[in-house]
């Protein structure tokens, strides 16, 4: 800590004597709590649960920790960023591993893909399936970047208030095909159906059916490679640990296990928050890192004001999430970091989930084994596990009370006939989140792992705005919000309401 109380010796503070509210502490939070303090407002971070982080928060079960929500990091200088707000250094407070291999594929057939952070490496195992598909990859490759440095250079950090901004990215839009979908986009360079599989499901991972999903989220293949795959020692549970630490060092302040009820206007202006204990707080204007279209349906009363593009009704939710967490009493060490686990049906079970909103009897799954990489998550000689399911989110009509012990139980089962043999006999501490706990611990609308679907019509400028386009000082730093959901994404959405209050408060 002694970094932390330097930091306030080195680092000048302007007051603006103006009251800034952040509602939620998930990454997206905690990043704009941080940096509106940099640019001297008093600060106050609100969060709902007894703990900060959102979906990053942490679980303990009698010696078992696990991260309840994201678990890859692809850009940890944004990271540094914050820390350098304060004149610090992110090393001096967090460890990042860099993984090898990034993910392991297992398919229904047995066979397995490393996808490692060599070129050279991953080509090796790309000609295992598919000596075609070696070259096909390198385009691939090539192609990613041309939209990185478009959809993340150009776009990532502009707020899109204005319709016209998007219309002029349009033209590079249209040469880099991002009216194709992630799915077709890789179909066009690799013609192995298992390489298609591995290829495409960086979607899903902020939200995404990759058939649906716009191309312009392939650039994560580029990101990967530009920036690497880390784990942080301690897990995203430290990261947030480590923010609030500079968050409190710093003289903001946290309320945790309080909810907002209303957000108080007057004159189409944010005056201030009602909160769960019928307080009255006047800020000068509000941040959310709460789901955009919760707040918008739950905590602006009165006249429903026009937030979108297009009606409610025709607004597309992410896929939701069952989120299965277990120790168990042997360790599994043939079972990688990473593990996308995945099952002989894939468009069509992605057709169920995300159109049909059938929960179906077969499944894929994402595997998160941090012991491979930090011991401290387990007891010696143990494993820690979360095991991440894509299913309906809460507009399918699915009973959880009933199909949920059941999903349990048919995981475990097919992890114990795979990778992991005998796992119903040294299984221990099993419990999981399913969507409704979604919709009850984040507020998120549906049940939603991600909130809205990350298609192009939901996208850039047809995505919820980071600033109101009536309210004038309500702003939305949320995965729900431009430019999309993940670590990076809401780590730039609170970059980009930054620069819109800087100019908003005249602070350039």
């Amino acid at each position: 800590m002694p970094g932390f109380f330097l930091s306030k010796i080195l680092y000048s503070q302007t007051k603006l004597n103006k009251h800034i509210a952040i509602i939620g502490s998930g990454f997206g939070g905690l990043a704009s709590a941080l940096r509106m303090k940099k640019l001297g407002f008093e600060v106050t971070l609100i969060e709902r649960l007894g703990s900060l982080g959102g979906r990053a928060r942490v679980f303990e079960r009698k010696g078992y920790k696990h991260d309840a929500g994201p678990t890859v990091i692809t850009a940890p200088f944004l990271f540094d960023e914050l820390f350098e707000l304060f004149h610090l250094k992110t090393k001096d407070y967090l460890d990042f591993k860099p993984l090898d291999p990034w993910y392991r594929f297992h398919f229904h057939n047995g066979q397995e893909f490393d996808y490692r952070p060599s070129i050279e490496d991953t080509i090796k195992e790309i000609e295992r399936f598919s000596k075609e598909d070696a070259v096909g990859y390198r385009e691939l490759l090539k192609h990613s970047e041309r939209i990185f440095n478009i959809g993340y250079l150009k776009l990532s950090d502009k707020p899109f208030s204005s319709f016209w901004e998007m219309v002029k990215q349009i033209p590079s839009l249209l040469k880099l095909q991002s009216y194709l979908t992630v799915s077709g986009l890789v179909n066009k360079y690799l013609k192995n159906s298992f390489m298609r599989k591995a290829f495409s499901i960086h979607p899903l991972l902020v939200g995404g059916d990759p058939h649906t999903t716009t191309s312009i989220y392939a650039l994560i293949h580029y990101l990967e490679r530009k920036w690497g795959v880390y784990f942080c020692m301690g897990g995203t549970g430290k990261i947030i640990q480590e923010l609030e630490n500079l968050a409190l060092s710093n003289g903001i302040n946290i309320m945790k296990n309080t909810d907002v009820n209303e957000i108080i206007l007057e004159n189409n202006s944010v005056t201030g928050l009602r909160l769960n204990n019928k307080e009255i707080v006047n800020f000068n204007a509000v941040i959310c890192n709460a789901d955009p279209p919760t707040v918008y349906a739950e905590m602006i009363k009165g006249k429903r004001l026009k937030r979108t593009f297009k009606p409610e009704p025709l607004i597309q939710y992410s896929m939701g999430l069952f989120v299965l967490f277990f120790g168990t009493k042997k360790q599994f060490p043939s079972v990688a970091h990473h593990t996308i686990w995945m099952s002989e049906r894939f468009k069509d079970l992605l057709k169920d989930i995300f159109q049909n909103k059938k929960l179906s009897e077969d499944f894929s799954l994402y595997l998160h084994r941090p012991t491979a990489t930090d011991p401290s998550f387990a007891p010696q000689g143990c494993d820690s596990f979360y095991v991440l399911c894509p299913v309906p989110n809460l507009l399918g009509n699915i009973n959880w009370e009933i199909e949920g012990p059941k999903l349990k139980d048919k995981i475990i089962k097919e992890l114990s006939n795979t990778i992991m043999p005998n796992l119903e006999d040294v299984v221990e501490e099993v419990f999981w989140m399913d969507p409704n706990d979604f919709k009850k611990d984040y507020r998120s609308m549906h049940g939603a792992g991600f909130s809205i679907a990350p298609i192009f019509s939901q996208s850039a400028w047809f995505r919820y705005h980071n600033k109101d386009p009536q309210i004038k000082n309500l702003y939305f730093a949320a995965a729900g919000s431009h430019p999309g959901a993940g670590i990076p994404g809401v780590l730039c959405s609170a970059k980009i309401v930054e620069k819109v209050i800087k100019e908003d408060f005249k602070l350039n």
